[in-house]
């Protein structure tokens, strides 16, 4: 089965190079891609853009598809499920989570010249920080892309209830499963796409947002266990 690894702001294909042999390793075949507007950088290629990416490598396969999507890319994977729910096998979310109708991912960041550069270290929580120690951090910014400010700003559209069908594993890295949980009995609208969704797990990987370059072992062992028998 084809496994789709949708990678999230500042960050390339690459980001999942440790990830691909435990996704071979369990009879699958990885992946990777770059999203529209990163290489070369395109400040007009919004979100829908990379959705439609998307949904244009699913449709060139065969056979269902599992999408894996990380931060920001876990958006883009919500709306290819919204898409086209009958050939996604499952999604999982690495820290992030499928983003409702209407949502944005985050229109907060500094855009300049239409994209938006990978901020510096402290202007990030400390929690989204965990295990980034100075060479992490410094291997990360020398990879970071600047990614289109339209793909954070643009608003997710969404309309076929059949995405809810769709299996669902998250990998959550900032906050626990409780906590999660905690918010989907508050009916907190920042999972209420996750909740709506009727068939979901959450598996807990404690580090930063960036488990791929914190934690890329385990995050590797996470992604193949959740991956379709």
């Amino acid at each position: 089965m084809d496994v789709i690894l949708i990678p999230g702001f500042w960050l390339d294909s690459s980001a999942w190079d440790d990830i691909i042999p435990a996704v071979r390793a369990a009879g699958h075949e990885p992946k990777p891609i770059t999203l529209p507007g990163l290489k070369p950088a395109d400040p007009e290629v919004g979100l829908r853009d990379q959705v439609d990416f998307v949904i244009g490598l699913v449709d060139a396969t065969t056979g269902p598809v599992v999408l894996v999507g990380h931060s920001g890319g876990g958006a883009v994977a919500h709306a290819v499920v919204d898409a086209r729910p009958k050939r996604i096998a499952k999604v999982i979310y690495v820290d992030s989570g499928p983003l409702g109708d209407g949502g944005l991912i985050n229109d907060e960041f500094t855009a300049v010249d239409g994209m938006v550069p990978l901020p510096p270290r402290e202007e990030f929580d400390d929690e989204t920080v965990v295990d980034m120690d100075d060479e992490r951090w410094a291997a990360f910014a020398a990879r970071a892309l600047p990614i289109p400010e339209k793909v954070a700003t643009e608003k997710q559209v969404l309309s076929d209830p059949r995405r809810y069908d769709v299996p669902v594993t998250v990998i959550t890295c900032e906050m626990s499963e409780a906590t999660l949980r905690e918010l989907m009995a508050k009916q907190h609208p920042y999972v209420a796409e996750l909740a709506a969704v009727k068939n979901f797990e959450i598996v807990e990987l404690p580090t930063g947002h960036w488990p791929m370059l914190s934690k890329p072992a385990q995050l590797a062992a996470l992604v193949a266990a959740a991956l379709p028998a």
